[in-house]
């Protein structure tokens, strides 16, 4: 089996890129757009032009998983075009290509929870209406259509895996490496947002065992699947947590003032992953001790 990994060089991307590598050697093609001299099997891509026709007109592929695009709400907002660039218009480029020379390749698109935007009850199931508050989920809601679109209009194989809030080893953004970064120069932190806000986190590992259950047992007909662990997590309860595995006490607070563009409070209802065969194998607890003990390891090369 011949798969292809969009955004091989991402926090995601690498762990699936690693993932599969391991379980079909030389058969795993990385692409990105940062330059690799001594990698195998992977691609340049033009940051600034992305160009995926040579790439599935010199090759065939089973599976092409798109890990790739600007993962960042602020962002979005204050460039919004950029992201629309990484997360849309490159989304049509990279299926594009794939109806002109490889139809038979399954595409598996990494979307975002942030589709939702502020949903008005919990949990979450795929058949919600879609209020996106942000340009990063907008746009990756657009990508979602755009998927659906190629599947029914052209028969590519399509899948969208909407990810509520992935974290693991080589993260270095997002709640708990911040939490990290402001708990070195001092034991007492100031936080965004009430402590209130929850999320429905799911470890990197879990994630990769998802990526598994989707190329085996999924049919790739335009559909959407939420990936999380259906646990509603307080931020003031994972703030908790995250710091229980710190040798110091670290004091905090919260400021109270939400960022613009993030949402409240997500649930995810996880039904139809579940009927895929998911059964989750890391705790919350036990994702974020690995997490420190990686940020431990990093810290003292």
């Amino acid at each position: 089996m011949k798969i292809l990994i969009i955004g091989s060089k991402g926090f995601i991307g690498h762990h699936v890129h690693n993932y599969f590598s391991q379980q079909f050697p030389n058969q795993v093609c990385g692409a990105d757009v940062i330059v690799d001299y001594t990698a195998t099997n992977y691609f340049l891509i033009d940051a600034s032009n992305a160009d995926f026709q040579n790439i599935f007109r010199e090759n065939q592929f089973d599976f092409c998983i798109n890990c790739s695009g600007a993962a960042s709400v602020s962002d979005s907002i204050t460039n919004p075009s950029r992201d629309y660039h990484l997360n849309t218009h490159n989304v049509f480029k990279m299926l594009e290509a794939i109806r002109q020379f490889n139809p038979s390749c399954k595409v598996i698109t990494l979307s975002s929870a942030a589709v939702y935007g502020n949903p008005t009850s919990l949990p979450i199931d795929e058949t919600f209406i879609s209020h996106p508050i942000s340009p990063y989920g907008w746009h990756k809601l657009q990508s979602e259509m755009l998927c659906r679109e190629f599947h029914e209009q052209f028969n590519i194989h399509t899948i969208c895996l909407r990810i509520f809030s992935v974290y693991g080893p080589g993260l270095k953004k997002q709640l708990f490496w911040d939490l990290h970064q402001k708990s070195k120069n001092s034991n007492k932190v100031k936080l965004w947002g009430t402590g209130e806000e929850s999320r429905d986190f799911i470890y990197i590992k879990d994630f990769l065992e998802v990526v598994n259950l989707i190329i085996k047992n999924a049919e790739f007909k335009g559909q959407i699947i939420n990936v999380a662990n259906g646990e509603e997590v307080f931020i003031k309860d994972a703030v908790s947590l995250f710091y229980q595995n710190f040798n110091q006490k670290i004091e905090y607070e919260f400021a109270g003032n939400n960022r613009p563009g993030d949402p409240n409070n997500w649930l995810a209802d996880i039904s139809v992953l579940k009927a895929l065969g998911y059964k989750r194998k890391d705790t919350f607890a036990d994702g974020l001790h690995e997490y420190y003990k990686w940020i431990q390891g990093i810290e003292r090369e």
